[in-house]
């Protein structure tokens, strides 16, 4: 089990990408939450077998929204704890 935090630049915000990230959370056993940044980027934390979040991560940059991602940040973080399920954060 692993958890890791991404940032997503470029243009994330408006175009429904924590929607998006959320509904592809669905086909993956993984949990976590996705948010809008004040400085235009996306937050993403999530946790998973290793594999699974880089099938997840994978999925994304194929998704229509891939090309929205301009640079990306990757960070291993502590387990997430009381988190359930995939949930879009405010």
């Amino acid at each position: 089990m692993e958890a890791r935090q991404y940032f997503f630049a470029g243009r994330v915000q408006g175009v429904g990408f924590r929607y998006q990230t959320k509904q592809l959370a669905k086909g993956f056993d993984v949990i976590g939450w996705v948010k809008n940044l004040p400085d235009g980027r996306v937050e993403l934390q999530i946790q998973g077998d290793d594999e699974e979040l880089d099938e997840f991560i994978s999925d994304l940059h194929d998704s229509p929204l891939g090309h929205h991602v301009l640079e990306q940040e990757q960070f291993s973080i502590p387990l997430l704890e009381d988190v359930r399920g995939f949930t879009i954060e405010n």
